[in-house]
């Protein structure tokens, strides 16, 4: 979890030099009225004003430094918090997995990585900020006190109708804050949804009806906005009224005291300066919204740091080829019930085909065969050690995943095939095996084409898909990964897994009968429940069978 007060705590080695540089704004701010009234004063009597001004040149000087200094420490501050939240999100989310990410839209994630990260980031320098804001009235009514005591009534009874005004503007931009930011994730939710299926919402000729759906919550965002305004334009308006209010009273209050000899007319110059700097805590609205803005991006992100991170084991794998257990595995998610009750004994080095009709459970399935997921109930074990057991690095060279359409990451095609640590021979033996070297070799700059520019189709993004999980050492789980490929490449590909040299277990959920026909076994799943086990030959004398085919 992360609170306000952690953020701004990892501000820590740039918040003295943010606070002592607004102590210092604060002293030139409370200085320059007593110069500037003895600067009067000696100009009334007409001799020695020549040191005050050169003494208020000089603090004001003092002041434009002290405004430079801030300005780029409170930039690096805020950025350098900025990275270190986002790689925590970040890495929170990618940690989570599919599981821990499901509840969150991915524009959203975006939105909370990007802008509210940055709004978060505002914690540490805006408290700063706030806490040094209130030196100068403080330090006002001190000196209010000093020339005078009832100048310093006068003051002080319209400071506490500032402050009043104040607490009422925090109390409301908090919550506006946070439910502008909420609708700006809900919007990049649905921009993210729309760009994956640009290609079906533009076939469909649906694009004004989709356009209107995402910005169908601008209104709402609108209406925060308005909120938000509203608030500061009220807080500004009222703060606006009395801080003449507050200088009429100096002044009223002043006069009488300079015209009965009780104060000199530097000391009331210093005094209506004086007051003007108590009314401005009015200008504390600007840092309070930062504030507002800090805490509601804090909320946003301790959501996300609330993500549960797939834990995984420390054990290695025994020498092995596979072997796949399911003992009572069941799979409940939102009171429906996915798999119920599987066991399963898939002897390693198999082909196992997964058959079912649409809602059967089969991804479910591959999904808690690979951990992509873990069970509500039971438990899967690869060459008899449990998967939850299993250390990250042992699971991931043991196990690969491709699926129906696989998201590709990377510079290149070499870099969405293997990262950099997998040598070149290897990208290449799993290109070729998959049958993907065939279309990469025709690419002008081959497996360094750049990824973003390669124009491929969708059968061809599977086969990467598949050439990326080729070199897991004990078992492919393969998601419908063949789909979109056409019947000779999928023929070529279906006789490369049965005939894998290296010995394999191969888990396929398909659709197709020819697959499930060359498989060793297939898994008939119906209703979350295993239907039959057995040869393809066999299952197809059941009519119920055949109908999963279509």
């Amino acid at each position: 979890m992360i609170t306000f007060g952690e953020v701004a705590k990892h501000s820590r080695g740039w918040l003295p030099v943010i606070g002592l540089n607004a102590l210092i704004g604060s002293g030139v701010t409370l200085a320059l009225p007593t110069i500037l009234g003895r600067s009067v004063d000696s100009i009334v009597a007409g001799d020695g004003y020549t040191r005050w001004l050169i003494a208020a040149a000089g603090v004001i000087g003092l002041g434009i430094a002290a405004s430079i200094v801030d300005a780029f420490v409170g930039a690096a501050c805020v950025a350098e918090t900025t990275a270190w939240l986002r790689h925590r999100l970040v890495r929170q989310i990618v940690h989570g997995g599919p599981e821990g990410t499901r509840s969150f839209e991915t524009g959203d994630l975006v939105t909370r990585v990007s802008a509210n990260a940055t709004d978060a980031a505002q914690a540490g320098p805006a408290a700063v900020t706030a806490i040094a804001a209130i030196a100068p009235p403080v330090g006002s009514l001190v000196l209010l006190a000093v020339i005078d005591p009832w100048l310093a009534a006068a003051f002080f009874g319209g400071v506490v109708l500032v402050i009043l005004v104040l607490w009422t503007f925090a109390k409301r931009t908090a919550d506006v804050s946070l439910a502008y930011q909420e609708t700006q994730g809900r919007i990049a939710a649905l921009l993210s949804e729309s760009l994956t299926g640009i290609r079906t919402i533009a076939a469909a000729g649906t694009t004004a009806r989709e356009e209107g759906r995402i910005l169908g919550l601008l209104p709402e965002l609108h209406k925060h906005g308005v909120v938000t305004w509203c608030v500061l334009a009220r807080s500004g308006a009222q703060a606006a009224i009395v801080g003449p209010l507050v200088l009429v009273a100096i002044l009223a209050v002043g006069g009488l005291q300079l015209a009965s000899g009780r104060i000199t007319a530097g000391e009331l110059f210093a005094a209506s300066q004086y007051a003007v700097l108590g009314a401005g805590l009015g200008n504390l609205t600007g840092v309070i919204g930062e504030i507002a803005r800090a805490k509601a991006g804090v909320h946003r992100a301790r959501e996300v740091l609330a993500i549960e991170s797939v834990a995984h084991g420390t054990l290695a794998l025994p020498k092995g080829t596979g072997h796949l257990t399911f003992n009572g595995v069941s799979v409940i998610a939102g009171g429906n019930v996915l798999l119920d009750n599987v066991n399963l004994d898939l002897p390693g080095g198999a082909t196992v085909a997964v058959v079912g009709p649409s809602g059967a459970g089969k991804s479910v399935l591959a999904a808690i065969a690979a951990r992509l997921r873990d069970p509500s109930t039971g438990q899967v074990s690869l060459d008899g050690v449990p998967l939850q057991a299993v250390s990250r690095n042992a699971l991931r060279c043991a196990v690969g995943c491709a699926f129906e359409r696989p998201q590709l990451v990377g510079r290149t095609i070499g870099e969405a095939i293997a990262p950099e640590t997998i040598s070149p021979v290897r990208t290449l033996a799993a290109a070729r095996a998959t049958h993907a070297h065939d279309f990469v070799s025709r690419l002008p700059d081959g497996y360094f084409t750049s990824l973003r520019k390669a124009p491929m189709s969708g059968g061809e993004r599977q086969r990467l898909g598949l050439a990326r999980a080729w070199s897991a050492d004990r078992l492919l789980v393969l998601d419908d990964a063949t789909s979109s490929l056409d019947t000779a490449t999928e023929r070529q590909i279906s006789r490369t897994l049965t005939e894998d040299r290296h010995h394999r277990t191969r888990l396929i959920v398909t659709h197709r009968p020819a697959t499930a026909a060359r498989a060793d076994l297939v898994v008939w799943l119906d209703h979350g429940r295993v239907r039959a086990i057995g040869p393809h030959a066999d299952l197809w004398q059941h009519t119920s069978y055949r109908e999963v085919f279509g």
